[in-house]
């Protein structure tokens, strides 16, 4: 960009020697109306893969929050000599997290982080290459609804742990939302032409004004620009592989800690 910038200020300047009279010198009224508008396209551009990936945060900490609540309501409805129980939800609750980890960002799909845990006989039933967070959610529900029939849980307690239940398969559906519907590709490439017409015809009217000076004022403008578009384009997926992605994988192990502190 700067070998350009300064290509241009050579000819304007020493082979044409255009005079400040020349109707290029007009070119930046252009500019100043075209740079009211990209301003707002790349205002919007990135408030939007903001909200994204602020939407994808705010989930996963829902995601903790139920699933200590779910923790705790359990540690104190299930007997403490009730070892077998405990040690199944103990298991299960943090093998939601990690599932909907692996589901979001399409990797194969394991039940939890340590093998040892994945060859546990509580997910001998999983199937991977089904929807393994609703399989493991579906686990869930048959099992609280199991202890309701052997009376081991009433009623009233049935009820108080729907609603945890019901925010994993919430969360899940609104992380699939985000995942699964990209901002739209025409209107990112347009914002990267228009950048890029924008850059290109910068230096030829405020040559008139900055001289070669031009050169490094297109050349921090150019970095601008393309840093806004290229920080909507990084946190636009949260769930991905990038270093600034949401850290499901840590937010998953801390589940897990928690978990089988409280129960």
């Amino acid at each position: 960009m700067c070998v350009y910038s300064g290509i241009i200020a050579f000819f304007e300047i020493e082979f044409f020697k255009l005079a400040a009279t020349s109707h290029v010198k007009n070119i930046p009224v252009m500019h100043t109306l075209l740079g009211f508008a990209i301003s707002m396209l790349l205002v919007f551009r990135t408030n939007t893969a903001y909200d994204r990936w602020w939407e994808g945060r705010k989930l996963w900490g829902a995601l903790v929050n139920n699933s200590r609540n779910l923790a705790m309501k359990l540690a104190v409805m299930l007997p403490e000599t009730d070892k077998e129980q405990r040690a199944f939800f103990r298991k299960i609750i943090p093998a939601y997290a990690y599932a909907l980890h692996n589901h979001l960002r399409r990797e194969d799909t394991r039940i939890a982080l340590f093998e040892e845990d994945a060859r546990h006989p509580i997910f001998q039933h999983i199937d991977k290459d089904k929807h393994v967070p609703n399989q493991v959610s579906l686990l869930m529900y048959r099992h609280i609804q199991q202890l309701y029939k052997e009376q081991k849980l009433t009623g009233d307690q049935l009820i108080i742990l729907n609603a945890e239940l019901q925010s994993f398969t919430d969360i899940c559906g609104a992380c699939e939302r985000i995942k699964n519907t990209p901002i739209p590709y025409s209107y990112s490439v347009f914002i990267k032409k228009f950048i890029f017409f924008y850059i290109m015809t910068l230096p030829f009217g405020y040559v008139f004004t900055l001289g070669y000076y031009v050169i490094p004022v297109v050349a921090f403008v150019f970095y601008v620009l393309a840093s806004l578009e290229l920080i909507a384009e990084e946190i636009e997926d949260p769930f991905g592989n990038d270093e600034n992605d949401v850290p499901t994988d840590k937010i998953a192990m801390n589940i897990h800690k928690h978990v089988a502190e409280l129960i």
